[in-house]
């Protein structure tokens, strides 16, 4: 098989299939309430507390799973549905941001190189495929280089991001354990959750590092 097709097909495949197990995995945790009817918000708020964190502020967001930790700001922004709710899914998600807000207090290195190399990816990132583009029209070989270049640095962006989100999972179960916010079984789901939310970056890395192969074949052959 053309070897192009493989990797277009991997391309679209792989990040669709993680993302259809999150759902699945998240639809499932979002009917089943935790023993404590703790909210996302309240799981959030007790686990930064008992982490001397009580400055970070936890805010609603709009979107599906659009939760996140915003170290500029100290911010941890949860979705209606796991700020609200007393799901497991949704005490899951929040502790994985809280995860983040550790680590930002705990100066997790890789979270500090993440956030270093940011501006510079996202720089990357916006000229990567005009640079190619250009390269490409006018068959100049040293900028379409360039631009595989530049588009690299995505991949060592995701690369780096792997890392800091495993670690944060693994803190979230810890908390959540240690903490007794959620008890029994319910751990069990929410390490499912977890780790399926963490392949998701994993299919992503994957999927870039395909398009980067691509990239690199078109640039040979032509």
């Amino acid at each position: 098989m053309d070897p192009y097709l493989l990797i277009f097909i991997g391309i679209l495949i792989i990040p669709i299939t993680a993302q259809i197990i999150i759902n699945v995995n998240y639809k499932k945790y979002s009917s089943i309430k935790n023993a404590n009817s703790l909210t996302g918000f309240d799981a959030a708020r007790k686990i930064l507390d008992s982490n001397g964190l009580q400055d970070i502020h936890i805010v609603e967001t709009k979107g599906f799973l659009t939760d996140h930790y915003d170290p500029q700001r100290k911010v941890i922004r949860l979705s209606s549905a796991v700020f609200h709710t007393d799901t497991i899914s949704a005490v899951s998600v929040a502790a994985h941001e809280c995860g983040h807000a550790i680590q930002d207090k705990d100066g997790y290195v890789f979270m500090r190189i993440r956030s270093f190399i940011f501006p510079i990816i996202n720089f990357a990132n916006k000229i990567a495929y005009i640079v190619l583009l250009i390269g490409f029209l006018t068959y100049i070989t040293d900028l379409i280089w360039l631009g595989i270049i530049l588009v690299s640095f995505g991949v060592i962006f995701q690369l780096v991001t792997l890392p800091v989100e495993f670690n944060a999972s693994k803190r979230a179960k810890q908390e959540l354990s240690k903490l007794n916010i959620l008890i029994g079984e319910e751990n069990e789901g929410a390490q499912k959750m977890l780790l399926s939310a963490a392949l998701t970056y994993v299919a992503g890395l994957i999927s870039s590092i395909l398009e980067l192969l691509r990239l690199i074949l078109i640039a040979r052959d032509n």
